[in-house]
């Protein structure tokens, strides 16, 4: 099967873990080491999350006082050439030494005339107490937004329209390359009067361009792995239940938060209903029994 792996931010760097290097490097192992159980009977796609990453990029340049801090497009991009090298390097480790493993800085188109840059609402950067995250915002002129019980800051979070660097990703597929590519949803570009493409202070949703990507590439299945078992509903009633098998028309019909479990139903929803495949959210480390039916969610077309 060709099947697209978006890994969820939480993957990388657990929530309230220090952004150190040590930190994400153990958990790229763990999540290669899940990848690989897998690699050798299926065409592998690997997505990933950059939020952490970027914000803290982001307060790097702010600490340097006097030199203008690079847009925000360009700090994504150093993000995402950062993780996609530390998974392409930690997953050979796990793979027959003929298994070539590359990572894509990928583009995404989005849409200048994106409602979203006037309401921003992607969290960035590390999660702050309320007050901490008010003095910041005043401070740079950030907005923020509750995140549980802390507070982030939030920017501008287009729908993803095509991914630009498709082709190329379809070119390695074919030589047998695992790709590791639209990081953090993949660089933000428009296309400006000229038809050439410029970036935009944006970040996009992971989990809706890792979406749009497994159908661009008649992905078989799409996977979001993250660090909770699956989806669950009542979450906040104490009354948590798991959703086992679904279909894309029941979870339409359900509420999730914005902020976590959201875009991931709506990433999955719009793969099942474009492409008729199956969709999985659960735990990363259970990927194996996950495409077994043995663990997360299953999202279908229709119940069987």
């Amino acid at each position: 099967m060709r099947i697209v792996i978006a890994l969820g931010g939480n993957a990388l760097l657990q929530r309230g873990e220090p952004m150190l290097y040590e930190k994400e490097l153990s958990s790229v192992r763990k999540a290669c080491q899940a990848i690989a159980s897998i690699a050798d009977h299926h065409e592998l796609i690997v997505t990933h999350g950059n939020g952490p990453q970027v914000g803290l990029i982001a307060l790097q340049q702010l600490a340097l006082g006097n030199p203008p801090a690079y847009p925000l497009d360009t700090m994504g991009a150093q993000s995402i050439g950062l993780i996609g090298y530390l998974i392409t390097r930690e997953l050979k480790h796990f793979l027959p030494a003929r298994r070539a493993v590359t990572a894509v800085l990928t583009q995404t188109e989005v849409d200048p005339n994106d409602p979203a840059f006037r309401s921003p609402s992607k969290p960035i950067g590390p999660v702050y107490e309320k007050t901490q995250a008010q003095a910041l915002a005043r401070l740079y002129g950030w907005h923020i937004a509750a995140d549980n019980d802390k507070f982030r800051r939030v920017v501008a979070s287009p729908e993803p329209k095509q991914i630009v660097d498709r082709e190329a990703i379809e070119i390695l597929l074919q030589k047998g390359h695992i790709v590791v590519c639209c990081g953090g949803g993949g660089i933000p570009v428009i296309k400006n009067s000229f038809g050439h493409l410029t970036g935009v202070e944006a970040v996009i949703d992971k989990d809706l361009a890792s979406s749009l990507l497994a159908c661009e590439l008649k992905a078989d299945c799409f996977i979001i792995a993250t660090d909770v078992q699956g989806i669950f509903t009542d979450w906040d009633s104490g009354k948590q239940n798991l959703l086992h098998k679904t279909t894309p028309q029941s979870l339409r019909s359900m509420h999730f938060q914005a902020g976590s479990m959201g875009p991931k139903v709506q990433a999955v929803c719009r793969f099942v209903e474009k492409t008729g495949h199956k969709a999985l959210i659960g735990s990363l480390d259970r990927l194996s029994d996950m495409l077994k039916g043995q663990s997360g969610t299953e999202i279908i077309p229709r119940n069987d």
